[in-house]
């Protein structure tokens, strides 16, 4: 690969010069924008879980918590609309919820509405765990983000929301 040696990892442009010349024909105009993508994502997931094991709480936990944080007060969603909010399964809520409640980070209580529904309420340690972690974090993030113009971010942020809405989960090639 041109520019590039054993030990390096290739750039995306190296990279899709590669499969140009190894696959003449095939489709390479995605790699020099998803590959920096993939790349961003896992330094960016990596360092989140390095900082949020420092502040004490993991990722579904974050997830729940700044669910129900931005919901607004009084700080309740039925777990039907904690499911809605997440990527997660139904399931996989339980097990969240049944850890944050051991935690004292939230009660469970049944709905008045139906009978089989459960309201979750954040308590005064969930609130204030998520309110000094959510900070911390977004302080962290857009230190990441000064690097780009304000112009620069409108235009990845246009760009992101369109790859995304072409991006179904599930979907399959």
């Amino acid at each position: 690969m041109s520019g590039a040696t054993i030990d390096t990892v290739p750039t995306a442009e190296q990279i899709a010069a590669a499969w140009k010349r190894e696959l003449p024909g095939a489709r390479t105009e995605s790699i020099e924008v998803i590959t920096p993508l993939w790349r961003v994502a896992k330094l960016l997931s990596d360092q989140r879980c390095r900082t949020l094991a420092r502040l004490g709480i993991d990722e579904s936990t974050l997830d729940l918590l700044s669910t129900l944080r931005r919901a607004g007060a009084p700080y309740q969603l039925t777990t039907r609309q904690i499911t809605a909010r997440g990527l997660v399964t139904a399931g996989a809520i339980s097990q969240r919820l049944a850890r944050a409640e051991t935690a004292g980070l939230i009660t469970r209580e049944p709905t008045t509405a139906s009978r089989r529904g459960v309201l979750v309420t954040l308590t005064p340690r969930g609130h204030e765990l998520i309110e000094r972690i959510v900070r911390e974090l977004l302080d962290y993030e857009t230190s990441l983000t000064e690097c780009l113009t304000a112009d620069q971010r409108a235009a990845l942020t246009d760009g992101l929301h369109c790859l995304a809405a072409a991006v179904r989960p599930g979907q399959r090639i």
